[in-house]
């Protein structure tokens, strides 16, 4: 048998002349601009009916390091309240920031295992476990008025106060078109 007649063959079986596949990256790059564009588009159109009002007025309050006492900047138009110690009670609805850092006591050796807690009411929002090094605490988070924030301990002893603090800025407040 011979194989001669074979080697005019074409390897693969193509379509009509001229089309041609894409190959699946081509098809993939172009799916990802397509979805891209339509988030892009979708974000506009939030934005657009759901504008953001900055804060009219800064509005921070501070706790820590020692001497251990709140801080705040805007005493006319409060937009928390300190309760006590490591506590808060927002007073406006808006977005803030809750920033800080822990310093844990390297030199603590009681059995409670390190562990401090920021938490929202009674809800934990982070919690921070590693007693080796300087961490920090926060985040960007919606509140709603009469919502209580605290910093919480397993105990006292296992921060250095000296060089622990948390804060809240008021970012935003939403603005809905009626």
């Amino acid at each position: 048998m011979s194989l001669s007649h074979m080697e005019d063959m074409p390897v693969s079986h193509s379509g009509p002349q001229g089309t041609h596949r894409p190959p699946w990256k081509q098809w993939f790059l172009y799916s990802t601009i397509v979805i891209l564009l339509f988030l892009c588009s979708f974000s506009t159109l939030i934005l657009t009916f759901l504008p953001l009002k900055t804060a009219s007025e800064p509005c921070v309050a501070k706790f820590g390091p020692l001497p251990s006492k709140w801080h705040m900047t805007s005493p006319k138009l409060p937009c928390v309240n300190n309760t006590a110690d490591w506590n808060l009670k927002i007073l406006r609805n808006g977005l803030y920031l809750i920033y800080g850092q822990v310093a844990p006591n390297t030199t603590y050796k009681e059995p409670a295992p390190f562990e401090v807690r920021l938490c929202k009411n009674k809800d934990v929002i982070q919690t921070l476990t590693n007693n080796s090094t300087i961490q920090n605490v926060g985040g960007t988070y919606e509140l709603d008025a009469g919502d209580t924030l605290h910093l919480k301990f397993n105990d006292e002893h296992q921060v250095l106060k000296n060089n622990t603090y948390w804060g809240i800025l008021l970012l935003t407040n939403p603005q809905f078109i009626s």
